[in-house]
């Protein structure tokens, strides 16, 4: 049955989603520069922003995953955060120079661009952990395990999503090219899950009518 697949899946979508989240990240630092420099403080607007913005999105996927929880819906988070990354690419620079414009302390204004490029999307990547966890979990007792094992996959997700964006993608392809790439294969996974959820249920009802039929 499909259904033996569909740990593996979800562990598989939490990996990708940790690799997109440490690579938008990773991008934020190059995408703020031309308007508000590289110094350090840059890099503590936007790791301040992420650590936020996930923070947020652990407790509206904790939230979530409480109400009839489901691979569809798991799906539809992963196209929001696909179609949520997108302004990054589209309107980055007219709203930081929007920012830059009315602000004069590159410390103030380099946050308030970073809250509003990444705030949002991240925090929609970060319901997907919870999610993954009410998914996986099916016993009480095994919670902690489950939990432990996915945040070792999403982990090591953010690890290479880290390793690979800074040492390979960002020499062969510009910052826009990568967030395309990153918002089409979150976009994809979300319909990967979305169908999963379909083929899941099907093969449920099927043998569930064939109990029937024996009976």
């Amino acid at each position: 049955m499909f259904t033996r697949w569909q740990n593996p899946l979800i562990y598989s979508l939490a990996f990708s989603s940790g690799f997109t989240i440490m690579g938008i990240e990773l991008l934020g630092g190059r995408i703020l520069a031309p308007f508000f420099g590289s110094s350090i403080h840059i890099w503590g607007s936007i790791i301040t922003v992420f650590m936020v913005s996930l923070s947020f999105g652990y407790l509206l996927g904790g939230k979530l995953s409480t109400r009839n929880a489901s691979l569809k819906r798991f799906g539809i988070i992963y196209l929001l955060g696909g179609i949520f990354i997108l302004p990054i690419a589209l309107y980055a620079n007219e709203i930081m120079q929007a920012i830059f414009l009315q602000t004069e302390d590159s410390r103030y204004g380099s946050l308030m661009a970073a809250s509003a490029l990444f705030f949002l999307p991240t925090v929609i990547l970060g319901m997907l952990s919870p999610y993954s966890v009410r998914l996986l979990v099916k016993n009480k007792n095994e919670s902690g395990q489950v939990a432990g094992i996915l945040y070792f996959v999403s982990t090591l997700g953010s690890a290479l999503g880290t390793i690979i964006t800074s040492f390979y993608l960002v020499l062969y392809l510009e910052v826009n090219q990568i967030i395309f790439t990153f918002s089409a294969l979150l976009l994809l996974l979300g319909l990967i899950a979305i169908a999963a959820d379909k083929i899941i249920k099907n093969t449920a009802m099927q043998v569930k009518d064939q109990e029937v039929r024996h009976v």
